[in-house]
């Protein structure tokens, strides 16, 4: 999790191959808040920028459970700051948060 929160903390993008849904695959995403989820999930709220996606929608906000990510690479790149909609230490759908933009 330490790698991720680097990740937030310098704004760097995260690549990671994902098994939480009906695709499989890569996924890359700005990553803003890392915590626990409503669930008690350790979670990744994240804005997607590319990959497999279950949803054809596109970019946008995302929600990742930890447990369900694998192969997690922090990307040298790095995005600007926050996504349209944020909301500091996941808002609503976390109950707790370890690192946020």
């Amino acid at each position: 999790m330490s790698t991720i929160c680097d990740a937030i903390a310098d704004r760097q993008l995260v690549r990671f191959n994902y098994a939480g849904d009906k695709v499989l695959g890569y996924r890359t995403v700005e990553p803003h808040t890392l915590g626990v989820d409503l669930a008690g999930n350790a979670a990744l709220s994240a804005w997607f920028v590319e990959g497999a996606s279950e949803t054809t929608a596109g970019p946008g906000w995302r929600i990742y459970l930890l447990a369900e990510m694998q192969d997690v690479t922090v990307l040298p790149k790095r995005f600007a700051g926050p996504r349209p909609g944020y909301v500091a230490g996941g808002g609503k759908l976390f109950q707790s948060f370890q690192c946020t933009l």
